[in-house]
């Protein structure tokens, strides 16, 4: 009870609150009226004039049943005491001093922070007392303060250790209950000294109620005084930042900060990355990328990539102690981090796009890290308007060689429990990367399938990878089906025993088989073996299931006639067998199971049984079997059963000789025999008996085919069993073949044969060829590698005898090919493996025919006599004269090949496999080339490319063939010594130009721009090559640099030395060689040194240019290596402030570059055809040094060395340019327009180099357009007088300049339409320099095009009409996207904008009329390109339009009616006018070209239809 009493007043007073009880009276005293005294004065205490004071505001202190008691208006109390306190300053005073001693008790304290509650007070608020005098303005500073610095006495609450909650309940925290008197205040008198004082008070707190306070200071504070709260916490963060980072940043996000305290914290919080608990990392990210802004944004993905580089390495040790602890993905750091990017990322979408806008400006592997693989998989599970991004960057990146498979296999190997949530993002994106056409992005696929396999071992998750494999196994797409067979084939070896039990999701694979190429089959097969082999040692039905469908389909496909079917089958028996009988396989087998042995041997038998009287079937068999034995190691009595059938070779092939004679001369077909090629001489014992089978044979499939196959069996086992040596069968090399008798293929004697006997012939001669192809791959395997059980002698024996094979080689295709030319026949299939004969010869660019043109020439071609093209011109016109019809029928494959000259009729092949003889009408109306011309045995062998894929391919050991030689000490490796005449090695190059022709065969098939992989092959490898990379293919063959580099130079000494035939050397060693003489087989020295050099100089050109090679540094500096000159010449130096190291790659390639700039120096004074391949060659030095120099940027990074390599490529580059004007500027003797006309193509890559590598493109350009290509003559009498210094530029050749100048124009175009469009995106004010330079450039593009175009006014060509039209298309196409650019300048260069769009109508008028007089005429080549111009010009028309309307100055625009006007300017008779019409709606004559009044005229289409 609080005694009020007052001295001044002795009546009773009423009690002013009803809700106050009245005070007890004092008991009465008695009356003492004389000696009666005033009662002493009272003395009140600090807490007793509080109290009253609250009293008298109806509060009630001292409540003895709780909290005090606080009238039902705390309004109207609030405004009592502000009055109070406001009008009497001394009460003020009075009542803090009293509330200062009052919470002196903490349990007064205690009591006045507690809600108050209704109970016997009859309150229904919960508000304190202390609550309530807060939202006194006039006291709230005070009792903050007051409040404030009692609150350390409170601190002894702090839990054990300081962290976690507090132990005390929040009644019995006085220091949480002061502090919660502080939330959501509705207002603050003084912000800022209540800030400062509660953060003095925050720096001395406990841990546990400094968290609390720093996650509340949004309540307690709100948005004032930021800036010092924001300095505070950063210095508390300085002290330990661990312990409180986690609500300074809750608090800083509650906050709304001005854009200089943002970027502040922004920073802050960055500088944290590197030192935070990893348990704090998610807060910190989330906080970054939610606070990101434009302007800050790339600063924090930057940030975030770099310290979060590592995230997500796979880590056993730690994967598996979680386990042990029992920990969840929640508890996962790792998993806290990615759920704290990806609701980032799902909350901002601006935060995907900056971090692909980031990862797209990475251009180097070393900057691409792991988090990067984690965001993009974060972004791909966003939905599917960023999954297309993500997958064509994931691609590029890949192809690219930034982001590798080891990045992938980190991130999912050994965190399935992190994983778990992105598998099925996981397994889109490996569905996606495999179907990609680019091997990495495959390779990537395989392995990250692998990895999900391997890492999610339930049922479900297995199940769908295989569902996905299969599905990309029956897309049929080649590489796709490919790479997926891949994936299986590698699960299936590893976790076979596993893949049983789901077996059954991939058997189906089984039933599509047909759908399967050749290379396809062998690895289904070999899935399906792997996990019949697993099945074999399991018991269970489904194991055995599998085990039993792959046989009971192999028999049936075996048995099946159709030779598709038994293909399949064939190769399915080899591949099982090649499991059941392998030495190291030993299954465990139930005893009621037939051995493995027993059950392959079985195999074979039906296999071979079903082959019987069938070639093709059995030379598969064949193939596959040797294919078997060349990898595995079978068991010994399957060898043995082997051993017994290809000794039958003997008694169906090999005929006895006695004293190396034939003992019996029977004739067949009125053709007489003898014995060809006999190296033994009268020690030989044998023959090979090729005539007489070949006679027997001509109404059913004959023997021979399987031959090759079967020798190759043969000698494959005989090697097997003697230790790699073929001692038991080396009479085979040098035995003689029984042959048609030589004087057949006469001349004379030719022409009198009858249609049988030529075929006779041909067919002995196509057999002959592919046993000297199988015998030299067979005995090459003695030489190219040291056997121990070979003797020196021996080995010198072998090289003497394969040297002489190779001649007979070469002699017998020469031979073949006139025969083929004089009368074609279907030639038999040796090689089913092949690809057919169309695709094939089509697919190869060396080979490819249009028209009757040659789009790659054979050096040979320039050696051939005027009298002969003029025999070929008057026969041309002869056929086309008789054929008038022809014209308009659409020309079938077999007419291509016909106008080539390649096949002149192709006869028809019956079902059984036996060729057919030609017509004898065809026959007679063939010139008899063994007649009428010499035949040039090193010639190309035209004829034969169509049948090339049905030949027994080389094996790459037969290239070993190139560093022997007869003469090896007669000739030295420098150009300047040649060997004696006696020893001439020309009688050798031949031998080399045979197998160089070869290799660059081959190397095709790897080359990244060659058609056969793109259309024929895809992914298979050459022929004979099967299953060997790019780089086991140069392994291979890196020995042989530096022979190649001596075949070079002694082609080069040879063509110094002049073109005098010297035929005794060649006839001496064909004697030798047991080549019979016939009399018009020559050679040409400078035919067949000029081919040498051109094919060297193609492998060279194909293997720089291969990717593969700048990841084996050994192999590119061996390749380099051998193009080194003597001595480099010190010009390449000057210039560099660092040169090379010898040996360095760096020197080799100045070394290379200088060889073959002097190479061409010699080239130039022969050929153009050789010193164009030269100049190729130099491109691909200089392309190489690029790629190079790119990927040491991406290892090494910018350096001293990167300079150099830089400086080296732009030294090179100006030399290269000057070096294609040498070429170009040349005077080139005896070349009619009729060659250049077929060397169109090397003078278009030849001009192509010129324009790329000069030093200012777009003035090479201006000068080329509107100075040296008018000058050019349309008619090809006036070539010789053209006077403009490019005896290349020719009306033959002028098509070619045209297309390629335009081409690079519009290539500048687009340069500069990127420059522009960077620009723009930037948002930086262009500088004006900069500006000035890109109207500059694009004025140079104009005028170039308009040049090029009116050259149509003097070139009548449709060709050129078609290009013009078709190219000014593009270009005004690319022009319209810079109009955005001069939009923006218009105001300032006016006048430069106005003059460009006019210079540019002088081509759009030229265009226009082009397409009227086409549609006239009705030219059909120029038809199809007119819509897409159309459409391109009347865009211009209208963005020209925009541009003058948008233009704040006052420009006048005007549009007419366009006349139709021919290219003279002449009006048409059918547009014709009165000369009194208006005339200024004419579009060529009222737009003058010193137009200077601002007016620019626009067209429309105005011709008459």
């Amino acid at each position: 009870m609080v005694l009020l009493q007052n001295k001044s007043s002795s009546r009773k007073r009423s009690n002013p609150n009803p809700l106050v009880p009245p005070s007890p009276q004092p008991p009465k005293l008695p009356k003492n009226h004389h000696n009666q005294q005033p009662p002493p004065p009272q003395t009140l205490t600090p807490i007793d004039k509080m109290a009253s004071v609250l009293a008298e505001a109806g509060c009630t202190l001292i409540n003895p049943l709780g909290p005090p008691c606080l009238p039902s208006d705390t309004h109207k109390f609030r405004n009592h005491l502000h009055r109070l306190f406001s009008d009497e300053p001394p009460v003020r005073s009075d009542f803090l001093a009293g509330f200062a001693s009052y919470v002196a008790s903490s349990d007064n304290l205690r009591r006045i922070l507690l809600p108050t509650s209704g109970g016997s007070c009859g309150l229904g608020r919960t508000e304190s007392l202390v609550r309530v005098l807060l939202l006194v303005p006039c006291i709230q500073l005070d009792i903050q303060t007051i409040l404030l610095e009692k609150m350390p006495e409170y601190f002894d609450a702090e839990p054990v250790g300081g962290h976690g909650p507090c132990s005390l309940r929040l009644d019995e925290d006085i220091a949480r209950l002061i502090l919660n008197q502080f939330r959501w205040l509705d207002f603050l008198v003084d912000s800022e000294a209540f800030t400062n004082k509660l953060l003095e008070v925050l720096s001395i707190c406990p841990l546990y109620l400094k968290r609390e306070i720093i996650g509340s200071l949004p309540e307690l504070i709100g948005e004032q005084n930021n800036e010092s709260i924001i300095n505070s916490l950063e210095q508390m963060l300085q002290n330990d930042p661990n312990a409180i980072i986690v609500p300074v940043l809750d608090t800083i996000s509650n906050f709304n900060l001005n854009d200089f305290l943002q970027d502040k914290v922004t920073t802050l919080a960055l500088s944290y990355l590197r030192t935070i608990d990893a348990e704090h990392m998610p807060y910190l990210l989330k906080f970054l990328l939610l606070s990101a802004t434009p302007m800050n944004i790339q600063r924090i993905i930057s940030k975030i990539r770099e310290q979060l580089k590592n995230f997500g390495v796979s880590n056993i040790s730690m994967t598996q102690h979680n386990k042990l602890k029992g920990k969840s993905v929640a508890d996962n750091v790792d998993g806290s981090i990615l759920d704290a990017l990806r609701s980032s990322l799902r909350f901002k979408n601006m935060l995907c796009q900056e971090i692909l806008k980031e990862l797209k400006g990475l251009n180097t592997s070393r900057d691409h890290k792991l988090i990067d693989i984690w965001l993009l998989m974060l972004i791909y599970m966003n939905g599917d308007t960023m999954q297309k991004s993500v997958e064509k960057m994931i691609k590029c990146k890949i192809v690219e060689g930034y982001i590798q498979e080891i990045m992938f296999v980190q991130c999912i190997r050994g965190n399935k429990r992190l994983v778990q949530d992105f598998f099925a993002s996981f397994l889109s994106l490996s569905e996606f990367l495999l179907a990609c056409k680019e091997p990495k992005a495959r390779e990537v696929a395989v392995h990250m399938y692998n990895c999900l396999f391997e890492v999610f071992a339930d049922t479900y998750s297995r199940q769908e990878v295989l569902g996905a494999i299969v599905t990309h196994m029956g897309s049929g797409s080649s590489f796709e089906v490919d790479s997926a067979l891949d994936v299986m084939i590698l699960l299936a070896s590893k976790y076979s025993q596993e893949m049983l039990p789901l077996s059954s999701y991939i058997s189906g694979v089984l039933d599509y088989l047909e759908g399967f190429d050749v290379q396809s089959l062998h690895k289904v097969y070999e899935i399906f073996c792997l996990l019949s082999m697993s099945a074999r040692s399991r018991t269970e039905r489904f194991a055995s299931s599998i085990a039993n469908e792959l046989l009971m389909i192999i028999r049936k496909q075996v048995g099946n006639p159709d030779l598709k079917y038994k293909k399949m089958g064939i190769i399915g028996t080899m591949k099982m067998v090649s499991f059941l009988a392998d030495v190291n396989i030993s299954p465990n087998l139930s005893s009621s199971q037939k051995s493995s042995n027993e059950e392959a041997l079985e195999l074979l038998k039906v296999s071979l049984d079903s082959c019987k009287q069938l070639p093709l079937p059995s030379i598969i068999f064949y193939d596959e079997l040797i294919a078997i034995l060349n990898k595995k190691h079978l068991h010994p009595e399957i060898m043995e059963w082997i051993g017994k059938h290809v000794g039958e070779f003997e008694s169906r092939f090999l005929f006895d000789l006695e004293d190396g004679k034939l003992s019996n001369k029977e004739s067949y077909f009125d053709l007489e025999g003898e014995l060809w090629m006999n190296l033994d001489g009268d020690i030989s014992p044998i023959c090979l008996n090729i005539f007489p089978l070949v006679a027997t044979s001509m109404k059913s499939a004959s023997p021979l085919q399987i031959l090759p196959a079967h020798f190759i069996l043969l000698s494959t086992i005989e090697r097997l069993a003697n230790q790699g040596s073929l001692a038991g069968i080396d009479a085979l090399l040098g035995c003689p073949l029984h042959f048609p008798s030589s004087k057949l293929f006469l001349g004379s004697t030719w022409k009198s044969l009858s249609d049988k006997q030529k075929q006779v012939l041909s067919l002995c001669l196509y057999y002959a060829v592919n046993w000297m192809r199988e015998l030299i791959n067979a005995f090459c395997t003695q030489v190219a590698g040291r056997l121990d059980c070979i003797s020196q002698a021996t080995e010198k024996e072998i090289i003497d005898k394969l040297l002489k094979r190779l001649r007979d080689l070469v002699y017998l295709e020469s031979l073949l090919n006139t025969s083929l030319k004089n009368y074609p026949v279907t030639l038999p299939e040796l090689y089913p493996h092949g690809q057919p004969a169309s695709s094939h010869f089509l697919g190869r660019p060396s080979s490819k025919l249009i028209a009757g043109k040659t789009t790659e020439h054979n050096p040979t071609d320039e050696n051939t006599s005027q009298n002969n093209k003029r025999k070929y011109r008057k026969s041309s016109k002869l056929a086309t004269n008789s054929d008038t019809n022809a014209k308009s029928r659409q020309p079938t494959i077999i007419d291509v090949f016909k106008k080539a000259g390649v096949v002149p009729s192709v006869s028809n092949e019956n079902s059984s496999g036996t060729p057919v003889m030609g017509t004898t009408s065809e026959s007679s109306e063939q010139v008899n080339t063994f007649e009428s011309e010499n035949i040039e045995v090193s010639a190309s062998t035209k004829c034969l490319e169509i049948y090339r894929c049905k030949f027994r391919p080389l094996l790459v050991e037969c290239f070993s063939m190139l560093s022997f030689s007869q003469f090896p000490n007669k000739y030295h490796s420098q150009m300047q010594n040649l060997g004696s005449c006696c020893a001439d090695p020309f009688a050798e190059l031949p031998l080399h130009l045979y197998l160089l022709r070869d290799l660059n065969y081959k190397l095709e098939y790897f080359s990244p721009t060659s058609k056969h992989k793109i259309s024929v092959r895809c992914s298979s490898s050459p022929p004979g090559l099967e299953g060997m990379t790019v780089i086991e293919f140069l392994r291979n063959i890196c020995s042989l640099f530096p022979t190649i580099r001596r075949h070079f130079n002694c082609a080069i000494c040879v063509l110094k030395e002049g073109d005098e035939t010297c035929q005794e050397h060649w006839k001496v060693h064909s004697v030798l060689a047991g080549i019979p003489d016939i009399s018009n087989m020559v050679i040409s020295k400078s035919s067949v040194s000029t081919s040498v050099l051109v094919e060297i100089l193609r492998c060279y050109n194909k293997m720089l240019n291969l990717p593969d090679i700048l990841t084996e540094k050994k192999l590119l500096s061996d390749l380099l290596e051998s193009l080194q000159p003597l001595k480099v010449s010190e010009c390449y130096f000057s210039g560099m402030n660092i040169i090379p190291l010898a040996g360095s790659i760096d020197y080799l390639y100045i070394g290379a570059y200088s060889f073959l700039e002097e190479a061409l120096d010699v080239a130039c004074t022969f050929s153009f055809m050789m010193a164009t391949e030269v100049l190729l060659t130099m491109n691909s030095v200089l392309n190489s040094i690029q790629k190079y120099l790119t990927k040491s940027l991406e290892e090494a990074g910018k350096g001293i060395y990167a300079e150099t390599t830089q400086g080296l490529f732009s030294a090179l580059r100006i030399k290269l340019g000057k070096t294609a004007q040498k070429v170009l500027r040349h005077e080139w003797d005896s070349d009619t327009d009729e060659d250049w006309r077929r060397k169109s193509e090397l003078v278009q890559r030849t001009v192509h180099i010129y324009l790329e590598n000069c030093e200012s493109t777009s003035d090479l350009l201006n000068e080329l357009a509107q100075s040296i290509l008018p000058k050019v003559s349309s008619s090809k009498t006036a070539s010789k007088d053209d006077s403009h210094g490019f005896p290349t530029l020719c009306a033959a050749t002028f098509v070619v300049w045209y297309r390629e100048l335009h081409e690079e124009n519009i290539s500048i175009l687009n340069k500069l339409v990127k420059e522009v469009v960077l620009v723009q995106k930037s948002r930086v004010k262009i500088p004006e320099e900069a500006s000035e330079k890109l109207l500059t450039k694009l004025r140079q593009s104009v005028d170039v095009v308009v040049s090029l175009i009116n050259l149509c006014r003097t070139h009548n060509k449709v060709t050129v009409h078609a290009l013009a039209i078709k190219y000014g298309g593009k270009f005004i196409e690319s022009f319209l996207k810079v109009f955005d650019f001069l939009k923006t300048q218009f105001d300032k260069y006016k006048e430069c904008i106005v003059e460009l769009v006019i210079a540019l109508q002088k081509a759009t008028r030229t265009i226009q009329t082009l397409c009227s007089e086409a549609k006239s005429l009705k030219q059909t080549v120029i038809a199809s390109k007119i819509p897409a111009t159309k459409r391109s010009l009347e865009r211009f028309l209208f963005q020209v339009k925009a541009l003058i309307h948008s233009a704040s100055s006052g420009c006048i625009f005007h549009m007419g009616n366009l006349r139709h006007k021919d290219l003279s300017g002449q009006i048409v008779s059918s547009q014709y006018v009165d000369q009194d019409e208006d005339i200024d709606k004419d579009f060529v004559d009222t737009v003058p070209d010193d137009r200077q009044d601002g007016t620019v005229s626009g067209e429309e289409d105005g011709e008459t239809e």
